[in-house]
């Protein structure tokens, strides 16, 4: 018997470490408490502010309009207080408007903060108007009213009042404007344009081809691009 005891010793420690290590995997986790936990409507501001999902930053552009089946794919980067940008924008809207099965339009956020001081508000404002559905509305406002706010002192209460203006919730836009969620878009469209070479604003690409920035700017130039790149889909 005596011979046999130390393995029966082994076999008894086996089993009883076993059997800790099935209870271990067998114990549900206990959640960290946290104090979105605790109130629901801490937990629906940070469903709000949460990071988008990490994608690379060439895939899935946020704010996209046109056919989905469009030939032409458009993808700017802007800056909301770049003059040739405020100039650009009223060409898109015409080529939107002359394509409207042919194109699709892509914007990117570049604002270019060394020059133009209320750039990255501008942009974090269309994305907490996105946030209520509105990053289209707040886009073509700021753009059709850069004169006004380019120059101000302070453009947050401006596009406070462009916000009340678009029928958003005040207090959210408020909110949303220097969320996470709003800087997070603004660092992911920049890694894009550092990935394509971007220096400048507006830069433009057709299917993935940089346009030359003076065939951007002249409406007939830019037009017989795109009617070069429809051509091409129906070789």
């Amino acid at each position: 018997m005596k011979k046999f005891l130390p393995v029966i010793i082994i076999a008894v420690v086996l089993v009883v470490a076993l059997g800790g290590v099935a209870f271990l995997l067998n114990t549900p986790s206990t959640p960290a408490t946290s104090d979105s936990t605790a109130n629901p409507s801490a937990a629906q501001s940070a469903s709000r502010v949460a990071a988008p999902p990490a994608t690379a930053p060439d895939e899935q552009p946020a704010h996209v309009r046109g056919r989905a089946d469009a030939p032409v794919l458009i993808e700017e980067f802007g800056d909301f207080q770049c003059p040739p940008c405020g100039l650009f924008h009223p060409i898109m809207n015409r080529i939107e408007k002359d394509f409207p099965t042919q194109v699709r339009f892509s914007f990117r956020h570049f604002p270019i903060k060394t020059q133009h001081k209320h750039a990255a508000l501008a942009a974090r404002a269309t994305e907490a108007a996105g946030l209520q559905g509105k990053f289209w509305e707040m886009h073509d406002l700021l753009y059709d009213k850069q004169n006004e706010w380019k120059d101000a002192t302070d453009a947050r209460p401006i596009f406070m009042d462009y916000a009340r203006s678009l029928g958003l919730d005040a207090h959210l836009f408020i909110a949303d404007i220097d969320s996470t969620r709003a800087s997070m878009r603004l660092i992911m469209d920049e890694r894009r344009a550092q990935l394509l070479g971007v220096t400048g604003t507006p830069t433009v690409f057709i299917n993935g081809r940089e346009l030359p920035f003076e065939q951007l700017m002249a409406y007939e130039k830019f037009r017989d691009a795109i009617n070069a790149e429809i051509a091409k889909t129906k070789q």
